[in-house]
């Protein structure tokens, strides 16, 4: 199943729905509300195992909405915690695995499909680039969660766009690492959705192709099973560390090459095979420019996985909006 949180005219405040090829199906009938979207979403994964005969019923059956009458939000609107792995992916050609490690972003940077990523409107000395990456949705409480059992701590998959502040190159802003996550946690700079693919949709989240296109420009084409670290031992990681509840987000970190800039009145598009696609426009009041392009990849040092990581002519993406 693939869970939205919707808006339309009958339903002028976030509502949870399901994604279905006739349409967005209204669930707020078998679904608890809480006081908040969030709270309403956290409440149905708790609670999903035993709504799913009645989802599944309204997913076959129930009347249904055509999606372009309605506005997706988040699916996650303001998750308790985000996760975000700090590279992981085999991009260069080091001997070893890096040391896995991640940061913390910012929930309220959160915003969803047809959204705005602002730019902040304040002078800076760095650009803003986009990171594609697959986010894994959390069933908890989890913790101390074995790579063997990741499984039991996952509920489903969205798509992230981790949105950081950077300056020559790859290096993330501010240039120490303690607070590196700042350049990373603006405002508008964590656009999830378009939803959540609950985990049955997808057979091995390490097999998904991940692209981003700016004003139509394919960026990012990789497969995820080009990750140093693979999702069970994110999930393990993170669990050692703290307790991961229902709704809490691990992004798997992006491979860097096709990296580039973001800037004022472009459109970026981000798709995961399975899961979906979403569009948002990009607006920057300083109206600030960089050269438009990839800046990673043209020189890579490991240009056998990037053959083999950007498919050409591979599976089809399905799901798309």
């Amino acid at each position: 199943m693939r869970l939205v949180l919707f808006r339309d005219g009958s339903h002028p405040e976030l509502t949870p729905g399901l994604l279905t090829p006739r349409g967005v199906v209204d669930i707020s009938g078998v679904v608890k509300k809480s006081y908040t979207p969030q709270l309403t979403m956290q409440g149905l994964i708790d609670d999903f195992d035993q709504l799913r005969p009645a989802l599944a019923k309204l997913e076959s059956e129930g009347p249904a909405i055509a999606l372009s009458s309605v506005r997706l939000g988040p699916p996650l609107p303001r998750p308790g915690k985000i996760l975000c792995c700090i590279a992981n992916y085999w991009e260069h050609a080091q001997r070893e695995a890096r040391p896995l490690n991640m940061f913390m972003k910012n929930p309220d940077a959160v915003v969803g499909p047809g959204d705005t990523i602002m730019l902040p409107d304040y002078t800076v000395p760095y650009m803003f680039m986009h990171e594609a990456e697959l986010a894994l949705v959390i069933k908890g409480p989890a913790k101390m969660v074995k790579a063997r059992d990741w499984k039991s701590a996952i509920f489903g998959y969205t798509c992230l766009i981790d949105v950081s502040a950077r300056q020559d190159g790859r290096r993330t802003w501010p240039a120490t690492p303690l607070a590196s996550w700042l350049g990373k946690s603006f405002d508008t700079f964590g656009p999830i959705g378009p939803c959540i693919a609950t985990a049955d949709e997808i057979d091995d989240p390490n097999d998904l192709i991940v692209r981003f296109w700016n004003d139509g420009q394919l960026r990012h084409n990789y497969n995820t099973d080009d990750m140093e670290h693979r999702v069970p031992d994110l999930v393990e990681f993170a669990t050692t560390v703290m307790t991961m509840n229902s709704g809490d987000l691990i992004a798997c970190g992006t491979n860097h090459e096709g990296l580039g800039a973001v800037q004022d009145g472009e459109m970026v598009e981000i798709e995961i095979q399975h899961i979906g696609k979403m569009t948002l426009k990009v607006a920057d009041p300083l109206k600030r420019s960089w050269e438009r392009g990839v800046y990673m990849g043209a020189d890579s040092t490991n240009v056998e996985a990037v053959k083999r990581h950007r498919p050409n002519g591979g599976p089809t993406v399905t799901g798309a909006l």
